[in-house]
């Protein structure tokens, strides 16, 4: 009996361990960052994963990404994918589960109803940016923060941008005012940050060519440029510049902003959707028998009075030997911080530390071998009038691995049940100056 007593309770321990790992719950993985949070296994996640999503080629190709993963030779991994497939699936996940975290990455038409709706019924959220992409939609994402706070839930969005290794020094080395001095004010022409990337449509994902769904081209349904990968710039702006501190609406003024298309041939649109026509809801983008994707987008605005600037490209494909490439400046007092990825650094991106009159070299050099003890393996190499920091590739993970680096700082928040004041307040001004930029370069159109 007594045996028969402690079986019980062990089992009763485990069943307890087990139902106290966070139960994730993929709601409509239309975009290939949902099946990137799950290339790595975590211990504080069960392994069965809940999927809900319509029936189609968005749902096919993300199971056979989870599955890829769990199949590879080298650190394979374990998930096990519960789907649920048909046109009512999210009434299904409200009705059916009970509590965990939804994860949204795909069709960002209705994200924000989605957001809103799985925070209404108790649920904790983990979003792909962007959370909203229409300015009317702002005040539900507004309400959702507020629901969440109110109920200890935890919303929060994937900025994998903070983890670039170049990105990280720059932000560190910016904070050294015997280094770089202080941010100086700037101005249109010249800004005191400067965030610009450059994306491509045809490029490859986990070694394979990366299929697109078509409606990813609609940008109703994905986003312009200054609502979508824009969220990554403005907020590398407000994490570098000020670090750990709320950037309310009353400290930006957006001065201006605009949109452009890329132009993209069937040939091209065939090659990554693999459908050999525009669909009907692409019609009206047509020109010439052409689509015209408004995926490009700049903006100007100033943050605490210091002039910033965000740009996002779309090109079809990238040089060869390129990927996806970034550039960014920060103007100090005492020395510039700017990254670089052109063919001159093999398109891999590069810190330079261009000096002013009268900089501290010592000062850097110091500032350096302090670092090498959070980053290993850093170093200064001297380029003829400007310093680069040499960045070994033990450091350099990859967009890919940053998911995983996002994700368990989320889990952290989980776990903690509760995200800073200052990550939230950040979240919601972001979100604001980017519907914004939208609602003003349409109308100046």
């Amino acid at each position: 009996m007594k045996i028969r007593l402690v079986l019980l309770l062990i089992l009763a321990v485990g069943c307890g361990q087990q139902s106290d790992k966070i139960q994730w719950i993929t709601l409509d993985p239309g975009h290939f960052h949902a099946a990137l949070v799950q290339k790595t296994m975590y211990p504080e996640i069960d392994s069965e994963v809940h999927i809900y999503a319509p029936k189609g080629g968005d749902l096919d190709l993300h199971l056979a990404r989870i599955e890829a993963y769990n199949q590879r030779e080298e650190g394979p991994t374990t998930w096990k994918s519960t789907v649920y497939e048909g046109d009512d699936f999210f009434e299904q996940l409200l009705n059916k589960e009970k509590a965990g975290v939804v994860m949204l990455s795909g069709n960002n038409q209705k994200k924000t109803e989605y957001i809103l709706n799985a925070i209404e019924h108790g649920f904790h959220v983990y979003a792909d940016k962007p959370m909203v992409i229409d300015p009317n939609e702002y005040q539900a994402l507004e309400q959702a923060f507020q629901l969440a706070k109110e109920k200890k839930l935890m919303l929060y969005d994937i900025m994998t941008e903070r983890s670039e290794i170049t990105t990280v020094l720059q932000k560190e080395l910016s904070q050294l005012r015997n280094v770089f001095g202080t941010l100086i004010q700037g101005n249109l022409e010249e800004p005191a940050i400067v965030k610009s990337s450059i994306h491509h449509y045809a490029k490859a994902v986990s070694g394979k060519p990366l299929i697109r769904p078509a409606w990813f081209f609609d940008v109703k349904l994905q986003g312009e440029g200054l609502v979508d990968v824009s969220s990554h710039l403005v907020d590398l702006t407000f994490w570098e510049c000020f670090p750990q501190e709320a950037i309310q609406k009353e400290d930006i003024t957006l001065l201006r902003a605009e949109r452009l298309a890329t132009p993209m041939s069937k040939k091209d649109f065939k090659q990554v959707t693999g459908l050999n026509s525009y669909p009907e809801y692409l019609i009206p983008y047509v020109e010439n028998d052409t689509l015209q994707v408004y995926a490009n987008g700049a903006m100007n605005y100033t943050l605490k009075g210091h002039h910033a600037k965000v740009e996002v490209i779309w090109n079809f494909k990238a040089p060869q030997g390129a990927g996806d490439t970034h550039y960014s400046i920060m103007r100090g007092s005492k020395a510039d911080l700017e990254i670089l990825q052109t063919a001159k650094e093999n398109y891999t991106p590069t810190l330079y530390l261009n000096p002013k009159e009268g900089f501290d070299t010592m000062a850097l050099q110091k500032a350096v071998d302090s670092l090498k003890n959070t980053y290993p393996g850093i170093a200064l190499v001297s380029k003829a009038n400007r310093w680069e920091v040499s960045i070994p590739m033990e450091l350099r993970e990859g967009h890919e691995a940053h998911f995983a680096e996002v994700t368990r700082r989320y889990i952290e928040f989980y776990k903690k049940q509760k995200i800073p004041n200052w990550e939230i307040t950040n979240m919601l001004t972001k979100y604001h100056l980017t519907t914004t930029a939208l609602e003003l370069a349409q109308g100046t159109d």
